[in-house]
This record gives C-alpha cells, structure tokens and sequence, in this order.
C-alpha cells in the first residue's frame, strides 16, 4: 500500500462498531465471540485461521485447508461441525477411492424387489474431504457438481443434498508423495484456502501439556443452531458495499489480469468471492459495512489458489502475487 493510500484507508476505517447488526434477531456478536472462543480452545494459537474459517462457512463458501499432516485440519473442521451443530461425515480420499464411494449408488433390494439409491457420505452438511490430492482426478471430479450446485446426479436423476452443505477439504503439500494436483476448475470452487502453519512456542508447550485435543473436540457443545446460523448468513448479504470500495476491488481484478507476472487473471467468480469474503470478515468485526482493511485481510486466502505464476504456471505462487496485488493496488484512484 502507498504512503497516500494509508492516510485513506484510516479515515475509512474509523467508525462506529454498532453493537445491533442486521439479521433478525441473531445476536451476532455474542454468537460470534463464542464461537471463536470455543475452537481456540481446540486450535491453539491459531486466532487468525480460526476468524478466516468462520468468515467461509458465514459466506457460504467451501474450505481448502492445506499443510503438512499432523498439523490440525482434521480438528479443525470436526470443530466445526461441532460447534455449528451440523451433520458430519469425513471421507479419506486414497487412490482407489471410486465415485460411488463418495456420492453412492444404486442397489437391487431384494426385499422390495425394488432398486434404491444408498446415499453416500457426500450426503451431509458438513463433509470433510481428508487429503483430498490423494485421490485420482475421477474422484475428485465427483465433488465438482456437489460444491457448485448443492446436488449430485446418479443414473440420470439429481438429488440434493443437505442444507446447508460445506465441503471442507484438506491436501497435503503437492512435493509430497502420492498426491494429485487439484485442477483449477476445482480450485476454483473452494471460497478460500488457509494453511495452519507451525504453532507457536507458548501454543505448543500448553498442547504438550494439555494433551489429545480430540477429547476436547468430543466435548463440544453446539453455540448455534441452524436457524442462527441462516441468520448470520444473512447477515452477511446484509452488509454494505459502498462505491468507492467496488472500485478498489476492481482496481485489483484489472491488475491481474494486466500484469505480465500473471499467467491469468482472477475470473468474476474470484472477484465475487473477494467482496463476500470481505462481508463476512466486517461481520467478524462487528461493522455493518465493508471497509478496505476488511478486503486486505481476506485477499490472501481467496486469490492464491486462483493465481499462478506466468514464469512458473505449473507452480503455486500464489503467496507472493497476492502480497504483489496488496502493495501494488492504491486503496484511491
């Protein structure tokens, strides 16, 4: 960000936290600060990703968590489910891994002389697609209509599935062994990716000391219900846009797709994907409207999955060309 633009960006920033915000009658605030305290009890010194996972299922959007194995993706989002109150099924994607095995199929019951479809995992409102780069593209497809439509086809007829319905999907680093690269269509569909990262020193030293936060997790209440849930969804869409704001989110769609460094652009869908991940963090912070720091802290997890490298567009670096949008894009024109 340029000298300019800070000046800006505070004087946008400074304003009224009102305690009501919109959505019926959800008392968001207090909702949201119990739920962030209860999955820091389990992921600790993790505050940051915490704030980002809730803003994705707030918005309605789909997860990637990716880092090494034994870092907590799988806590996180059995947390998640516990907490929200939702159904829950976790699928492990290997290389052998089938279709059928993640959607279900159709079988010949013998005591109705009848066929029916038996519903596989996919049918929950929470499912958590456990390594998911471990599976064969076949099988990764299978998920692509589920995340985008909210249904899956079998033998010739959809079927919805639960609402609401997350994907929360992890993936081991590709230089690992064994794993499959996420096409980009598939990438696409998933709101936001975090990685958890080392803890740390105090964090690690109370885990040691504390020990298997799995039982923690058992212990979970659900804080909402589904209805409050809806309520802060809808508080999310609730929230104000202002011009000046759609301009700067533009201004950081044109750079991509204009910057020689970019081996494509971010699609309108990233560009959507921006500004309600945007929403549902001013939510976080208790504000009725989005303001540019609230687009600044979500900007990272939205666009790098969407973002290669022209120089290396079989790589990731997507890390580096989103800090290149941030310190490229003035908040003003």
């Amino acid at each position: 960000m340029t000298p300019n633009s800070t000046q800006t960006l505070t004087s946008l920033s400074s304003t009224t936290t009102p305690e009501a915000l919109p959505g019926g009658k959800v008392h968001a605030r207090e909702h949201i600060e119990a739920l962030e305290a209860a999955l820091n009890r389990v992921l600790l010194g993790k505050e940051q990703q915490v704030k980002l996972a809730l803003a994705c299922i707030f918005a309605r959007g789909h997860l990637l968590i990716e880092d090494l194995p034994g870092m907590g993706k799988t806590l996180l989002s059995h947390a998640l489910a516990q907490v929200l109150g939702l159904s829950y099924n976790r699928i492990q994607f290997t290389s052998d891994v089938l279709p059928s095995d993640i959607i279900g199929a159709t079988i010949f019951d013998r005591d109705s002389n009848a066929f029916r479809f038996v519903e596989g995992p996919l049918f929950a409102q929470v499912v958590l697609a456990d390594e998911i780069n471990r599976a064969t593209p076949k099988s990764q497809s299978a998920l692509l209509e589920a995340m985008e439509e909210r249904q899956v086809t079998s033998d010739g007829e959809s079927r919805p599935l639960p609402e609401p319905f997350f994907v929360i999907a992890t993936q081991n680093p590709s230089t690992q062994a064994g794993t499959f690269p996420l096409p980009e269509s598939q990438l696409d569909r998933f709101l936001m990716r975090i990685e958890l990262g080392y803890p740390e020193p105090a964090a690690e030293r109370e885990l040691l000391l504390s020990g298997d936060r799995r039982e923690i997790v058992a212990e979970l209440e659900p804080i909402i219900d589904l209805d409050q849930l809806r309520g802060l969804q809808g508080a999310v869409e609730a929230i104000k846009v202002s011009e000046p704001l759609v301009d700067y989110v533009q201004r950081l769609i044109a750079f991509t797709r204009q910057g020689n460094e970019f081996a494509f652009g971010l699609s309108p869908r990233g560009a959507l994907a921006l500004l309600q991940s945007a929403k549902a963090w001013a939510l976080l912070h208790h504000r009725t409207h989005v303001v540019p720091e609230d687009v600044q802290a979500v900007l990272p997890s939205v666009v790098e999955h969407r973002l290669r490298e022209s120089a290396d567009f079989a790589g990731h670096g997507g890390g580096a060309l989103a800090q290149r949008l941030l310190g490229s894009v003035d908040v003003v024109s």
